[in-house]
């Protein structure tokens, strides 16, 4: 019996690491030919205790150190690598992280670096959307690694559905109706994802398809939605609780108001507010379609109907 591959999965215990160590560790056409080696800072927290009791490798290192991640890398056949731009919120430091990892992927001779990746906001847009931050950054670290010409395919994922439920669509009280409030109009299109469950989905495909994908960027989305459709779906699974469901176009500067107010600096609420005025100003994807990148899937992607009803902010509702 031939050697398991190793994939090295970076962000292990979060939403994106975490969903892709697990289908590595429990998909049939997976677990028996590929090991996990789950890198994160603390080998002693409970999710990466969990990760290790059900067969994966752990292994500690640091993204901002570049000898523990070739330590790290040495010996994967592939690496998914996902930063978190919110840990540190400077751009400059997640590109330093990002380059790290590309640098120590290329060092380690990795045959496939899976980088979860977004769009350069400031080019689609042409300048006219240029704080958005977060997606700039991933999209420096991609071209760099596209320089560097590392065997890469480029992951970049939808608009996390984990925002809506309790959050973007909430409650003032329980005798007040459930309203959706986004700074954006109720016909912006916003690709609908569950990163937590999916993001390992889009992986699998990823390396089972190789060689078709390297280079290529696949999105992570399950569908496109308007925020009139996400209300009509919920007003649908929750009859009862939706009947008085509304929509509320947040104006700008409430919008970026409320998010100061909550501490965040203005530059971040700033970024924020233009990460929704994207949906509307050039899309998230830059109006590119899902349909290709969701033909490669093999498993179904969960839909926003699906997540709704598992959501917890939602439990108990009819």
């Amino acid at each position: 019996m031939a050697a398991k591959k190793i994939i090295a999965v970076i962000g292990s215990t979060g939403n994106q690491g975490g969903s892709v160590a697990r289908i590595f560790l429990n998909d049939p056409k997976l677990k028996n030919k590929w090991t996990v080696r789950a890198i994160t800072r603390d080998i002693t927290k409970e999710a990466a205790k969990k990760l290790e009791s059900q067969g994966a490798e752990l292994f500690a290192a640091d993204i901002n150190d570049g000898k523990s991640l070739a330590k790290a890398f040495s010996g994967a056949a592939a690496v998914f690598a996902v930063t978190n731009y919110w840990e540190t919120m400077s751009k400059e430091r997640e590109e330093h992280q990002g380059r790290r990892i590309v640098d120590a992927a290329k060092d380690a001779q990795v045959q496939h670096f899976i980088y979860s990746s977004l769009i350069d906001v400031a080019k689609a847009t042409h300048g006219n959307l240029s704080n958005v931050y977060h997606f700039d950054s991933k999209a420096t670290v991609e071209q760099y690694a596209r320089d560097l010409g590392i065997p890469a395919t480029f992951f970049q994922p939808g608009f996390f559905m984990s925002n809506i439920p309790g959050q973007l669509l909430s409650q003032e009280a329980p005798d007040k109706p459930w309203t959706l409030s986004i700074p954006t109009s109720g016909t912006a299109p916003f690709p609908l994802f569950d990163a937590e469950t999916d993001t390992g989905k889009f992986v699998k495909a990823i390396v089972l398809k190789r060689d078709e994908l390297l280079g290529k960027r696949v999105l992570g989305a399950t569908a496109y939605k308007t925020p009139a459709e996400i209300l009509n779906d919920f007003k649908a699974t929750f009859p009862n609780a939706g009947k008085d469901a509304q929509f509320f176009s947040v104006p700008h500067e409430l919008f970026k108001a409320g998010l100061k107010g909550r501490g965040l600096p203005e530059f971040a609420a700033e970024e924020l507010l233009e990460n929704f005025r994207l949906m509307d100003e050039g899309g998230y994807y830059a109006g590119e379609k899902l349909d290709w990148s969701l033909s490669i899937l093999e498993d179904k992607p969960t839909t926003w109907t699906e997540y709704m009803k598992a959501a917890q902010p939602f439990l108990g509702l009819n």
